[in-house]
This record gives structure tokens, sequence and C-alpha cells, in this order.
């Protein structure tokens, strides 16, 4: 497993997505997207997931994939939940 922790698809949206369209108005992405601002501020700050039904939603607004937002948080899940159990140990070959 990657030492590096996976960034979160909510700061890759932020970096590469909101930042570089320089949009302003986050009560209008969140309107596009159908959440509340709420929701969305949650996402881009990494306290929330992405879930198939956003991850359909911002892959229509942004002209991505779905999977490349499930990816994402598909990666930063596997990463958070190997780390949440280290005492995890490989099964012994049975004779």
């Amino acid at each position: 497993m990657n030492r590096r922790k996976p960034t979160h698809p909510g700061i890759i949206l932020e970096e590469d997505y909101i930042k570089p369209l320089e949009i302003d108005n986050l009560q209008d992405l969140a309107d596009d997207l159908g959440i509340s601002r709420k929701t969305l501020h949650k996402i881009r700050t990494g306290s929330a997931r992405v879930t198939p039904e956003m991850a359909l939603r911002l892959a229509k607004l942004f002209r991505t994939t779905p999977e490349l937002w499930l990816n994402l948080q598909q990666k930063y899940d596997l990463w958070e939940a190997w780390h949440a159990h280290p005492e995890i140990k490989h099964i012994r070959a049975i004779a």
C-alpha cells in the first residue's frame, strides 16, 4: 500500500476544476449540481464522500467520466481503511 495518502476527490474538484475555471459563485455551482451549498462545501473540504450519484453529476457538469470521481474516492477510501487496520496480517499457508 502506498505510504502517501491519496488526494480526496473534493480537493481535486477544488484545485483542478473550481479554481482554474474561476468559479466564484459556489451557490450557482451547487445549484448546477442539484445539491446544497453545505454539501458542496463538505465535498470540497474532504469531509464528505463522492457517491456514485455525485460522480454522475460531476461528470456531466465537468465533461469527465463518473469513473474518474469514483476511482479517486475508492483510492482514498482504501488507503484510509488500510491505515485504520494495520494489525491485519497475511494468512499463513495451510499445509
